[in-house]
């Protein structure tokens, strides 16, 4: 190896001594350029950051959006065919002669005592001959429950023709007098005419002092009056009720009732409360009433400290101290 030679060692530049160079002592400017001896090639990082890739969009849809479509058009299909088959058998069902109510033998009744099934014909016996999918249910219910002895009614379709009407009755708990006509009436104070045969018989007293016109509202109000007088008189065991023949419920804070014992009938004026405690009085002192009053036809039991006897006749009663 040259001289020269040794002086490119380890891939650097040596610098060349001057008096070494040209000849003619004119430097070159290559001569002038010095290799730095701490120069070296960057070296690579041991470890390398991923990149984050940036998603391409390949074309106009997305799979996702794609499968979103591809279910909602699986839906609309289903959809469609169920819509398709409804309308089908719809239109089977209302015109089918299959669903025809035929005849009056076509509308069962249950729970008639004192309804007639005529009475319920007159309801349903439009609907012969009609589809039983076209009859409307709610108003036939309605109209049955205007019957006075129906309390609530429920129609229902047996496919494929037959129409069942259940029917729950109202339970009557007193005569009424309203005018010259006696009919029953329950605790809601809802009107019954007697019914023509009924299997049932009945054994109440005789309630007064209501009017045709009355609103069923106002009925209803006396009829709680008479529930709470004969809640007090059968009040642990007593049966005290069974006594009355009539109740005058025209004035409710003096509820009079007429019993009826071995002297004749007797009315006695119970004001608005403590019904049976007064009633126990007139018990407990009528055999004493009876005999010192030849003609005893009704006692006022209303006031603590006396007792007011025949206050109904003419003139002013006979009062006598409450013992």
């Amino acid at each position: 190896m040259t001289r020269d030679d040794d002086r490119f060692h380890n891939d650097r530049t040596v610098p060349v001594p001057r008096s070494e160079r040209d000849p003619g002592g004119v430097a070159s400017l290559a001569d002038e350029i010095e290799v730095e001896d701490d120069f070296q090639p960057e070296e690579e990082p041991q470890f390398l950051r991923a990149q984050r890739r940036v998603p391409v969009r390949k074309g106009p849809v997305t799979r996702k959006t794609a499968n979103r479509l591809r279910i909602v058009l699986i839906a609309a299909t289903v959809l469609g065919a169920i819509g398709v088959s409804s309308a089908g058998v719809y239109r089977y069902a209302t015109s089918s002669w299959r669903f025809r109510v035929e005849s009056g033998d076509s509308i069962e009744t249950a729970g008639l005592q004192n309804v007639t099934r005529a009475q319920v014909l007159e309801v349903m016996g439009g609907d012969i001959g009609r589809n039983i999918f076209r009859v409307p249910l709610e108003e036939r219910r309605r109209q049955l429950e205007e019957i006075p002895w129906v309390e609530s009614a429920t129609v229902m379709r047996l496919l494929p023709d037959v129409l069942r009407v259940q029917v729950t009755e109202r339970k009557p708990v007193a005569f009424v007098r309203i005018g010259s006509k006696v009919s029953l009436i329950d605790g809601g104070g809802v009107v019954m005419d007697l019914p023509a045969k009924s299997r049932s018989k009945y054994s109440f007293p005789v309630i007064t002092g209501m009017a045709d016109s009355e609103p069923v509202s106002t009925r209803a109000a006396r009829m709680k009056i008479y529930a709470r007088l004969v809640g007090e008189l059968d009040a642990n065991g007593a049966s005290y009720s069974k006594d009355l023949s009539e109740v005058d419920l025209t004035d409710p804070d003096d509820v009079k009732i007429t019993v009826e014992d071995p002297g004749g009938a007797l009315v006695i004026h119970l004001g608005d409360a403590n019904f049976a405690d007064r009633y126990r009085i007139y018990l407990n002192h009528i055999q004493e009433w009876r005999q010192q009053f030849v003609k005893l036809e009704s006692v006022d039991l209303r006031y603590s400290n006396q007792i007011i006897v025949n206050p109904d006749a003419r003139g002013a009663g006979e009062k006598r101290p409450n013992p």
